[in-house]
């Protein structure tokens, strides 16, 4: 079936709002309001569908996740107590349900590209790159990223797949679980790994085995503007082209942008994630179908996430 590259989609509703760690923690319930109201307040609403979230399955978990890992998010879950990781992802009650509806939100986002109802998704409270196979990581339960990754090539039969990230942390959990896999094409601009967490993604990076020279790091050091970020960016498209892709996944995260309370990058919404959106976009046209998805990923600055992620989904309407 024709894809209908004027359809744009986005996966927003209560229960994602749902996976958040408490008012003071950055990933916070505000987030995503934040967008959503600064999205309306744009009329961008009215040039999109709405993706209710849905529950993903274990089964679908599995497809990335150790079942041991997925039965320990799940007792935890119950209780609401202790962390997820060496400390930075807490538990609370109902965090299993919660990361659940961001795998389902991507998995019906997915569903409807191959159905041809749409070749653009944006999917703001997702592209959770931190999480391993085996446990969490940065904020991260779930690595949704991991899962749309196994199901392309599942059940779609898509095996060469862009994975794209421009938030100011290295894409762990998705370039060292796929570090030996190349038909996973890896391109990230982050800051050095030398003054953030998590410490990796440096330039020597690329892959390992039959998959060397399938990833790209492109650490850069904190400070850096757009100018820092354009010279990069052409970079990476022409590493990502260079694999003619099938279908591009990219990671949008706005702690990029300058007055992120995490990060010390000093991007700016329009010049940097807006430009490469509209670049990606265009991309995808000459080999993908149009097929995109966009994952708001981090940002801790209400502001920069509305105006950031707005910016986002205007670019992918107005491509």
């Amino acid at each position: 079936m024709a894809t209908d590259s004027s359809s744009v989609s986005v996966c927003v509703g209560d229960a994602l709002k749902q996976y958040a760690f408490g008012s003071s923690h950055p990933f916070n319930e505000a987030r995503h309001d934040a967008f959503w109201d600064e999205a309306k307040s744009r009329r961008l609403e009215q040039a999109v569908e709405i993706i209710t979230p849905t529950l993903c399955t274990e089964d679908e978990l599995i497809r990335f996740h150790h079942p041991e890992y997925i039965q320990l998010v799940k007792k935890h879950s119950e209780t609401g107590t202790g962390f997820l990781d060496c400390g930075d992802t807490p538990a609370f009650k109902g965090v299993f349900e919660a990361a659940s509806y961001i795998v389902g939100s991507d998995l019906c986002a997915l569903a409807k590209i191959f159905r041809g109802e749409a070749a653009r998704v944006f999917a703001p409270i997702a592209g959770l790159h931190h999480s391993r196979r085996n446990s969490a990581g940065g904020f991260c339960v779930f690595n949704d990223i991991g899962v749309l990754i196994h199901t392309l090539r599942e059940q779609y039969n898509v095996n060469r797949i862009a994975y794209v990230d421009i938030d100011a942390h290295h894409g762990d959990g998705v370039f060292y679980e796929f570090e030996s896999d190349p038909n996973l094409i890896f391109a990230d601009i982050h800051e050095d790994g030398r003054y953030l967490y998590p410490g990796t993604g440096f330039a020597y990076e690329t892959g390992k085995g039959r998959a060397k020279g399938t990833k790209l790091n492109i650490p850069v050091l904190p400070d850096s503007d757009d100018s820092v970020f354009r010279k990069s960016w052409y970079q990476l498209e022409e590493f990502v082209r260079s694999f003619q892709p099938e279908i591009i996944l990219f990671q949008t995260g706005v702690d990029s942008i300058a007055g992120d309370p995490l990060t010390h990058l000093r991007f700016t919404p329009e010049s940097a994630h807006g430009f490469a959106t509209r670049r990606l976009c265009k991309l995808a046209d000459e080999y993908c179908n149009g097929r995109i998805i966009a994952m708001g990923g981090g940002g801790y600055n209400l502001q920069n996430i509305a105006q950031g992620w707005s910016v986002v989904l205007s670019a992918l309407i107005e491509s």
